[in-house]
């Protein structure tokens, strides 16, 4: 009899365990010490509010799909082989700029030497709050500064993430209100921003040539030619463009499709109706840069537009913008005006 309830007690602790083991919908992981914090999905990671002091701003790094395939490059960070060592700047999904106030927020990097460390910004986090997850969808809200090399705060941030898993589809929304501390802040046209992704390499388009890339202090990044064997990506707009002719056009939505491990996948950007600059210009690069720059109008339309967006002391703007990740099928043109309507109706 003791045997028999031993044995019983045994097998009762075991399905309880296990179903404490098992998590169905959002949970989040503190790692203070990494500096960072795990968004997972039934248990799986998502991605990964990350503010490592080398990579100079709060970004999403990695990113996976649903069924745990990798999005985004590895390289600085974590490196995977094939990965391209260009732009080490450009880390998972994050948001910052080219010039504000004259400083570089958008090129910091470890490679930036200290004798030009004056030129660029730093985007310094602060606290994560209102953490609330769920079976289908999570938030959080993450507060940051940008600040001047000397300290000063220009920018403070306020970034509500939200994740939304709905139809086999990753929805990604990040609503970022700026707002300008005791100065005036000036955002002017320039190239490199705003908000952006670095997709993994069997993602990008395929180059068949090489690139220099020059930053706003004039340093220059080669892009080489390397082997195309398995890179699959293509970029198309929301007017119908494809290919490398979709950088420096406008409109409410890009996405990317290509393949990655035998799935076919999709990544959208959703500008919203909202945001300064809609619908935005797209910073779109074969090499693996996938971005959003409603700010430098000048750049994009070779002279037509001006903006040099600016806020006076203590005025805000908020950008609005969704990611949509999709793998084992494509999302086509007609589905992402759909969910674009839907997004613009989100206030």
């Amino acid at each position: 009899m003791k045997i028999i309830f031993l044995f019983l007690f045994v097998q009762l602790f075991y399905i309880v365990s296990t179903a404490q083991q098992k998590t169905t919908g959002f949970t989040f992981a503190d790692q203070k010490e990494l500096k960072q914090m795990d968004v997972l999905w039934n248990d799986k990671i998502l991605t990964s509010y990350c503010f490592y002091d080398s990579v100079m701003k709060p970004v999403l790094f990695p990113v996976n799909t649903l069924d745990g395939i990798t999005i985004t490059r590895g390289y600085p960070v974590a490196p995977r082989p094939g990965d391209r060592t260009d732009h080490p700047h450009h880390v998972g999904i994050w948001m910052n700029y080219e010039s504000v106030n004259g400083l570089d927020f958008w090129n910091n990097s470890t490679a930036i030497t200290a004798d030009k460390k004056s030129l660029y910004g730093t985007i310094r986090q602060q606290e994560i709050t209102n953490k609330i997850a769920g079976k289908q969808t999570a938030s959080f809200t993450a507060l940051a500064n940008w600040q001047r090399p000397d300290g000063h705060i220009l920018l403070k941030e306020k970034t509500i993430y939200h994740f939304t898993v709905k139809d086999e589809i990753l929805f990604i929304d990040r609503i970022t209100t700026l707002t300008a501390n005791d100065i005036e802040v000036k955002f002017k046209d320039v190239k490199d921003g705003f908000f952006a992704i670095r997709v993994a390499r069997e993602l990008e388009m395929p180059s068949q040539q090489a690139d220099v890339f020059v930053d706003a202090q004039g340093i220059k990044t080669l892009v080489p030619k390397i082997n195309n064997e398995g890179i699959t990506g293509m970029y198309i707009g929301s007017d119908g463009s494809k290919g490398d002719s979709v950088w420096s056009t406008k409109g409410p939505w890009t996405i990317l499709t290509g393949k990655k491990e035998g799935k076919n996948m999709s990544i959208g950007i959703i500008d919203h109706p909202e945001n300064v600059g809609y619908p935005t210009y797209w910073h779109a690069r074969g090499y693996g840069l996938f971005a959003a720059n409603p700010l430098g109008r000048k750049v994009f339309s070779n002279g037509k537009e001006e903006l040099n967006f600016s806020l006076k002391p203590n005025m805000s703007t908020t950008f609005k913008y969704r990611v949509v990740i999709a793998s084992g099928k494509e999302i086509s043109t007609v589905q992402m005006n759909k969910l674009a309507d839907d997004f613009g109706k989100i206030k």
